[in-house]
């Protein structure tokens, strides 16, 4: 090959390292080769065996041959010929010594031709989706390296986790804190099916993700090959849109369609690159796609009728109470300003936590199991009931003995778990709209601030009187009344599942923080790698910390070396019991013995320290402010452990 074709790359600092008789993989530019040192002479090889890719490299030199580490065949290790005149030596490349350097002359590399996951990947950044949880490995390589030249360009945010079920929860928590898909991201096999569970807490929650997965080559697909798995198949019950990505499919529009699903259903998307067709070129004629005149807008209003029927009810009602729930996340400003005109209380669902302050005059705290006797106080003696973005499973507590109107945009959520009196199918922003138009200064709703007030005097005065039974002991009143005096007013938490979880909802007094959890899936686990997903969206926006037992850290507890990897300002708060407490207490509510509950824990202030975070323990109530208060100070990822008692919930 002339010259001119050619590049000398350096491929060894001292050849020194290489001793006689041996061989090792070096790089010169993107290509392996495999540099060997025998009889005196350093020789470059290609590095893949002919028969089955083994990386010749990593092999070693037996009777003066150069054995295959895969399958033990033999070569010369300085022509790299096979001996017996077969047919199926090794590639050469000159190699030259510069003082005590080696260099390796190599073709010059072609000028990258886009790829199947090049028209792909660009298509998806064309819709708005940026970021990407997951992890890089053998049958994702080629969709990871259009992410790269991606990143490069900073259209593409790209975070290397270390379990792809923190990927999943990581994008779940991002759409649930933004409405708009994230990306996770993971192998053929194990990686792929470690997803299933965070797209599951996605799907339940109904927020837009999107999930990638590698898979091995087409032409080994049906054979039981390495980690094969049917991942269409294996994805079928969680996704909406769900796809391999074919020799012959039409790639933008396949993306393009992907991502409008996840936007416009609020739902869970796949698509798994076989390896071959993920690095097959395209030509340049094929263009990424953008969401121009692609997608409609989401104002859907509600039938007339139905409408018509809903004032009716609301220009009776003398003490309509508002009850809001995750779906309604993002019109919070027009349903308080509603409740405004009716002078009517706003409860939410454990799910919508925080979307309306407790400190507001017509808050009144979480409904439910783990709410507060305010909110289910207002249900009850209220004689009409707006819902809007939430559910009535036995888990949010809304009686279906009142009259009531319900709001959602999915006419699937209407009357879903019992019969409502009016059911109006529409985006919520647009149906107030209607509401306000059709009511405004025409109820006569008693104005219940004053009632609101009232009960929020007697709420705090029995949550001290429960504080002070606690004496001097940990308890998780302790840790959440520390939170209400130190968490700042507009952070967004993550919280877990447990304990702790319910203990948060009824002795949290929100601000203006946003609240994120795993709501009808109920996943542990889930708070850590959220709050990843919320730091990644907002981080440089809002504080961003997480709060779970110890059993819900453990789950992704290496996640704290992602956190210092990429310089996450996450400030965790763990719960430390040493016991799934949660489990326990249901033991003995069915009436049997407490068994396998108890915990083995690592100290986990420490191993945050390890990870090169900081690390704080408590273990007495005397510390636990100033602790926080060092926590919260601290400018880069924290972990606030604090030795709690398991019976003081």
């Amino acid at each position: 090959m002339n010259s001119k074709n050619k590049i000398w790359y350096k491929v060894l600092d001292n050849k020194k390292t290489l001793p006689e008789g041996r061989v090792q993989t070096v790089i010169a530019g993107h290509q392996d080769i495999c540099l060997t040192h025998f009889k005196g002479k350093f020789s470059a090889l290609d590095n893949k065996c002919p028969h089955q890719g083994g990386p010749l490299g990593e092999g070693s030199i037996e009777n003066g041959l150069l054995r295959c580490p895969w399958h033990g065949w033999d070569f010369d290790p300085c022509t790299g010929q096979s001996p017996g005149g077969f047919d199926d030596g090794m590639v050469t490349f000159e190699v030259k010594e510069e003082g005590d350097a080696i260099f390796v002359d190599i073709p010059k590399e072609l000028p990258h031709k886009n790829t199947v996951s090049d028209v792909m990947m660009e298509t998806m950044v064309n819709w708005g989706v940026d970021t990407v949880f997951g992890m890089v490995g053998h049958s994702n390589l080629a969709l990871a390296d259009a992410m790269r030249r991606l990143e490069k360009k900073n259209k593409l945010k790209y975070f290397g986790i270390r379990h792809e079920g923190a990927a999943a929860f990581a994008a779940s928590g991002y759409a649930k804190l933004t409405g708009k898909p994230a990306v996770c991201f993971g192998i053929a096999g194990p990686g792929a099916t470690n997803m299933f569970t965070g797209m599951w807490d996605a799907k339940v929650d109904r927020v837009p993700l999107i999930a990638l997965s590698g898979q091995v080559s087409t032409q080994v697909i049906g054979t039981g090959a390495f980690q094969e798995v049917d991942l269409v198949k294996a994805f079928e019950s969680v996704t909406q849109f769900n796809h391999a990505v074919n020799t012959n499919s039409n790639y933008s529009e396949l993306m393009s369609v992907a991502v409008k699903t996840a936007l416009i259903k609020r739902d869970v998307v796949h698509l798994t690159f076989p390896d071959g067709v993920a690095f097959s070129e395209i030509s340049e004629e094929l263009k990424p796609q953008t969401p121009e005149d692609r997608i409609t807008p989401f104002n859907i209003s509600p039938p007339k009728e139905m409408t018509d029927k809903a004032v009716k009810l609301i220009k009776k009602s003398k003490r309509p109470v508002i009850v809001v729930g995750h779906g309604a996340r993002f019109q919070m400003k027009a349903i308080i300003a509603y409740a405004e005109s009716l002078n009517c209380p706003v409860i939410t669902t454990f799910k919508g936590k925080g979307l309306i302050a407790d400190s507001h005059e017509l808050g009144c705290g979480v409904l439910g199991r783990s709410g507060t006797p305010i909110a289910s106080w207002f249900m009850n003696e209220s004689d009409l009931l707006l819902v809007f973005g939430a559910s009535f499973s036995n888990h949010t507590g809304i009686t279906p003995k009142k009259p009531t109107i319900q709001v959602d945009f999915d006419p699937m959520a209407l009357s879903k778990f019992n019969k409502v009196d009016v059911a109006l199918w529409g985006e919520i922003s647009e149906t107030i709209k209607l509401l306000t138009t059709e009511t405004q200064g025409k109820t006569k709703t008693e104005n219940q601030r004053k009632d609101i007030a009232k009960r929020w005097i007697i709420w705090k005065e029995e949550k001290l009187s429960r504080l002070k039974d606690c004496g001097d002991a940990l308890s998780s009143i302790a840790v959440f009344n520390a939170m209400n005096k130190v968490a700042p007013d507009n952070a967004v938490i993550a919280v877990d599942v447990g304990n702790n979880t319910y203990s948060f909802g009824r002795y949290f007094e929100s601000k203006n923080q946003a609240v994120l959890m795993s709501g009808y899936l109920g996943s542990i686990g889930f708070a850590l790698p959220a709050a990843m997903g919320a730091w990644a969206a907002q981080g440089n926006e809002r504080p961003i910390w997480s709060v779970s037992g110890d059993g819900g850290l453990g789950q992704y507890l290496a996640e704290i070396n992602t956190l210092v990897k990429y310089k996450m300002n996450i400030k965790h708060i763990v719960l430390n019991n040493s016991e799934l407490g949660k489990i326990s207490k249901e033991q003995r509510a069915s009436q049997v013995d407490v068994w396998q509950t108890s915990l083995s824990n690592p100290n986990f202030a420490k191993y945050a320290e390890n990870c090169g975070a900081l690390g704080i323990r408590v273990e007495k109530l005397k510390d636990l402010i100033p602790a926080m208060e060092k926590l919260k100070a601290h400018n880069g990822p924290a972990l606030l452990e604090v030795i709690t008692d398991v019976n003081l919930i």
